[in-house]
């Protein structure tokens, strides 16, 4: 397992190194990002493959090449964000913690192409928001983790932040729930535990916030956390798995 999960790092690692000069010239303005989009879907599928996964992907709903949007989904996994790369032919920018710049060499290009927060700084969390609305205007979808951090295993779903729901209602523009069911039992945080799996993902239809004030944003959020929540308690292996891990904790 250890060997495993040492593997998904130098390809990581050897990958973006190896595509450094491309990957360093494409994130240098905003113009070019489709195309760094186009390489990071590539480059998923290798890293996901390589891992010996395949991948299951339903959808209830297409994407508009030519819309943005903003994508909501659990977070579970180091593995969710490649997946929703696959998912997407639109380029997406994302909202994520700002530990994860020390991350050698992915880190690099991390805080190049990421919207970064400092989930501890309510300052940080404001610019966030400015800067998301940016890059919407743009043409560019953002996707949001509304958990706003990775839950302990044994948490089905925790509970939404406000943010996204916000953004999506003032920019008048659809919400995308997306679904990840095994990406946690695949490569969980614990390191003994995990190995090459199907990971599943459902895109379900799209949440409309037409005509929707941001008086409305605590409905909004609490719809779109039960229906991904139903998803997932009604899904009998990520169930086993997270009923597992809750019985490991006590």
């Amino acid at each position: 397992m250890l060997l495993w999960r040492a593997w998904f790092y130098v390809l990581m690692f050897l990958g973006i190194i190896v595509m450094s000069p491309l990957l360093i010239a494409l994130s240098s303005t905003e113009k070019l990002y489709p195309y760094f989009w186009k390489v990071v879907r590539v480059f998923s599928y290798f890293l996901l493959y390589s891992m010996g996964c395949r991948i299951s992907i339903e959808k209830e709903e297409e994407i508009d090449r030519d819309k943005s949007y903003v994508f909501c989904a659990n977070h579970t996994s180091f593995f969710d964000i490649w997946l929703m790369a696959i998912m997407s032919k639109n380029p997406i920018v994302f909202v994520g913690k700002k530990e994860l710049v020390k991350i050698p060499v992915f880190g690099f290009f991390y805080k190049r192409v990421v919207i970064m927060v400092d989930r501890g700084s309510a300052n940080s969390r404001r610019k966030v928001y400015g800067l998301a609305k940016k890059r919407l205007k743009n043409g560019t979808s953002v996707a949001i983790y509304p958990e706003g951090l990775v839950p302990d295993e044994e948490v089905v779903l925790a509970p939404f932040k406000n943010g996204a729901f916000s953004l999506a209602i003032e920019h008048q523009i659809p919400i995308v729930p997306q679904v990840y069911y095994d990406c946690k039992s695949s490569f969980s945080w614990n390191v003994f535990k995990g190995g090459p799996k199907k990971l599943r993902a459902k895109q379900c239809k799209f949440i409309s916030t037409e005509g929707l004030s941001l008086e409305d944003r605590i409905p909004l959020k609490n719809k779109i956390f039960d229906l991904i929540y139903n998803e997932l308690i009604n899904d009998e292996k990520y169930m086993k798995y997270t009923l597992a891990a809750k019985k490991d904790e006590q």
